[in-house]
């Protein structure tokens, strides 16, 4: 790791620690400099880094502010486990995988609208139950394409799928599509849930794909509706 990502890496850390809160500003760069030992050009892609990734805005004359980064709670535009998160949160969870079932039919239908290849070739389907802070919030469906992952343990179903794809296969996690739209809560999201009839929930479709552009899973997330929030960070890129 270079020195700029080490530097980056050290900060994001203290933002996300709240060491440097919303509102507060960082070093300068001349004290960057002093404090890390490096040149002002590294400080600078550091800086930048932490810019475009939404942790900080810099000012001219004055420095660079923390803003609100918790906006990525949850996020829907990026690629990242849910155990990441939980992490990242620092919340309190249990991941209960209520359903397991190998070499069976992917719901084509689920993922038509993402305009995506669909596959006819079997997958391992994968039902878990995200319970934070003793609630259950959120309703994971996952198709794991079986040309690509022969044998899933469950174990990695209960722990994290994309540690098991990326450390134990080495596979290159590239990018997804994804949808959300609001649904009336069905059966299964009332039991799971504990959602009281007439109750809606948002579903998340995605479909993720390697590096060299091929599906692999397919996934609906259903969240209940009054815990979710779709938030991002989005910053302008004049032409």
């Amino acid at each position: 790791m270079n020195k700029s990502a080490l530097v980056y890496d050290d900060l994001r850390q203290k933002i996300d620690r709240d060491v440097y809160q919303p509102g507060t500003y960082l070093p300068s760069e001349n004290q960057l400099c002093q404090l890390y030992g490096i040149s002002r050009e590294t400080g600078r892609k550091a800086l930048a880094e932490l810019a475009e990734d939404g942790y900080i805005q810099k000012i001219r004359g004055k420095g660079s502010i923390v803003i609100e980064h918790r906006q990525y709670e949850f996020p829907v535009s990026g690629i990242v486990s849910y155990k990441e998160l939980a992490e990242k949160m620092n919340v309190t969870t249990e991941n209960v995988v209520y359903g397991f079932e190998e070499h069976v039919s992917l719901p084509v239908q689920m993922f038509t609208s993402l305009r995506v290849e669909m596959t006819a070739e079997p997958v391992t389907a994968v039902k878990r139950l995200r319970v934070i802070d003793g609630e259950p919030d959120i309703i994971d469906k996952d198709y794991i394409l079986t040309a690509i992952v022969p044998k899933l343990p469950k174990a990695a179903a209960q722990d994290s799928l994309y540690a098991y794809f990326e450390n134990d296969l080495g596979l290159e996690i590239a990018y997804a599509t994804k949808e959300i739209t609001m649904e009336p809560a069905n059966d299964e999201d009332r039991e799971q849930l504990h959602l009281d009839p007439g109750a809606y929930v948002a579903v998340v479709r995605s479909v993720t794909s390697l590096a060299d552009a091929t599906p692999f899973q397919f996934t609906e997330s259903r969240h209940r509706a009054d815990k979710f929030r779709f938030r991002d960070f989005a910053r302008r890129t004049k032409k």
